[in-house]
């Protein structure tokens, strides 16, 4: 196994982990009946989620996706955003731009609870923001727009989030 293979088993390995052990740590908070975290518990509770973090806070949606939903969240790492163009992450968060912000993080959640399962049957999914991101399913695992899913099928209170390695930006 070369060196990049294995560092990314590790990195996934770990991310995975930890994941497993924000979930089976659970918090119980009013509104939830039981004891898995909510998707932003779930996300704040991993440092490879810390970018994703960071944009819910600034964009004013922990409340939002700490509501009931369901919800689907296609999660972009800290890798992926690092992939945007530089400077791009910290303009974003910028309080002028949360509108732009709150679209772009929008655009990854989806109404309801589709776990992996249904992902790869469905050719495009309509999001909160508005419009509907492109799914492909094939050998090579699933897509969402250009964006691999990296880790399925999390489970929050709340509903349920997937891992990509890219963030998605909606068509303007």
């Amino acid at each position: 196994m070369t060196m990049i293979k294995k560092t990314l088993v590790m990195m996934y390995a770990t991310l995975a982990l930890s994941m497993l052990n924000v979930a089976q740590a659970g918090h119980h908070e009013a509104g939830h009946d039981n004891m898995s975290p909510s998707i932003v518990e779930l996300a704040a509770g991993n440092d490879d989620l810390s970018t994703l973090v960071a944009a819910v806070q600034a964009a004013g949606l922990v409340d939002v996706l700490s509501g009931d939903g369901p919800f689907t969240v296609f999660a972009p790492t800290n890798a992926a955003f690092a992939k945007l163009p530089e400077g791009t992450v910290a303009s974003l968060l910028k309080p002028e731009n949360k509108d732009q912000l709150t679209a772009i993080l929008t655009y990854h959640v989806v109404s309801g609870k589709v776990k992996a399962a249904d992902v790869v049957k469905l050719d495009s999914a309509k999001t909160v923001e508005g419009s509907s991101v492109s799914i492909s399913a094939n050998d090579a695992g699933v897509k969402v727009d250009a964006a691999n899913v990296i880790m399925t099928d999390i489970a929050a209170s709340n509903g349920v989030v997937h891992v990509i390695d890219s963030v998605l930006i909606p068509s303007e």
